[in-house]
């Protein structure tokens, strides 16, 4: 029960002293600030030690083993040696900390900023590009024009949206008449999709603010129940 009041109060604490920075900047907020990121890195450390290093590096390359029927020790898998040149890289990656030969962490860099770039390439065409000219060729009326009012809307909005908004990124022809008109208009679609994504964010911090102040209220004071 103290451990339970305990923890209570340190994370009240830690709280409002991360939302005293709203009044400025002062010891508490830096503080708390300290603290936080000071777990985060230690928890993050000890989480990637045990799924990667150990995990997936070493389980992979020495696999466990265990005795069968014939008290023979038999392997659970076989070893992955591609592992050990991902190992290697990583090696490569702390000599940044040795002056002399830190430029050899720049292979591990290069290799890591092109296989996620590649990685994100792919992904980003999948979900954006090829999802966005799939959605932009729909039939506006449905198939067999049994579509409702809601799905025709839906993709002649789609449709306008799209060819518009790239009709104003479209910067070999001055935008004036018929062209400038339909730039506009993406540029009003533009709009609602920044404001959209602008609001997505608001509201998610909000929910994080109303978290936080349901525990100041309910756990901690016990106003509400």
């Amino acid at each position: 029960m103290f451990w339970e009041h305990f923890a209570v109060w340190v994370a009240a604490f830690l709280t409002l002293g991360i939302y005293s920075f709203l009044y400025k900047d002062n010891p508490w907020y830096k503080l708390c600030e300290s603290i936080f990121v000071g777990i985060s890195a230690g928890y993050w450390f000890v989480t990637l030690f045990w799924d990667n290093i150990y995990g997936k590096f070493w389980v992979g390359v020495f696999p466990p083993t265990h005795v069968n029927e014939l008290g023979e020790s038999v392997r659970t898998a076989q070893p992955d040696y591609w592992l050990l040149v991902g190992a290697v890289l990583g090696l490569l990656m702390l000599l940044r900390l040795v002056p002399k030969i830190g430029w050899l962490s720049r292979w591990s860099l290069a290799f890591i900023v092109g296989a996620t770039a590649g990685f994100y390439l792919i992904n980003y065409f999948s979900s954006n590009v090829m999802r966005q000219v799939q959605d932009t060729i729909m039939p506006l009326f449905g198939s067999g024009f049994d579509a409702s009012a809601y799905v025709i809307i839906g993709n002649i909005v789609v449709a306008v949206g799209t060819f518009t908004g790239l009709i104003y990124f479209f910067f070999s022809k001055e935008h004036r008449g018929a062209f400038g008109f339909s730039a506009k208009v993406g540029i009003f679609f533009l709009m609602v999709t920044f404001g959209a994504s602008f609001g997505y964010t608001v509201m998610s911090r909000m929910s994080l603010l109303i978290g936080r102040i349901d525990f100041l209220l309910s756990d901690w004071l016990g106003l509400i129940r």
